[in-house]
């Protein structure tokens, strides 16, 4: 079965830091390009950031950048979103999701939610002010 489990979610002040990670089973993920969504409370979801299959690619959201860092351990078969300076606006439920339709060797990495066709069921993210 393949799965994406995320963990590393909580509640954190703001200013404060989480480390969440996303371990995938059921198949390699080592070539697919990966990324983070989340999703707040009456909001769609939107993309955070998102990391090709070699990790030379990496993309952020405006609302993030210098904030989060994406990375990679393709012989562990996970992905990290390190968030740091929190705000309050970061509360959500966040995702990690696989896109292992677009050739890896394109380096192509997705900001659709729709470009990825593998999904975790999320963790909550609450940043208190």
């Amino acid at each position: 079965q393949v799965q994406l489990v995320e963990s590393g979610g909580g509640l954190v002040q703001a200013g404060g830091s989480l480390r969440l990670s996303c371990a995938a089973s059921g198949r390699s993920f080592s070539r697919d390009a990966m990324g983070w969504f989340r999703q707040a409370p009456g909001k769609e979801r939107e993309f955070v950031a998102g990391i090709s299959w070699s990790a030379t690619t990496t993309y952020y959201a405006d609302s993030v950048k210098g904030r989060f860092t994406i990375s990679r351990d393709n012989a562990k078969n996970t992905v990290t979103l390190q968030m740091n300076s929190l705000k309050p606006e970061d509360t959500a439920v966040y995702y990690c999701a696989s896109d292992s339709a677009t050739p890896y060797y394109s380096g192509y990495v997705p900001r659709g939610g729709r470009e990825y066709d593998y999904w975790g069921q999320g963790t909550q993210v609450t940043v208190s002010s």
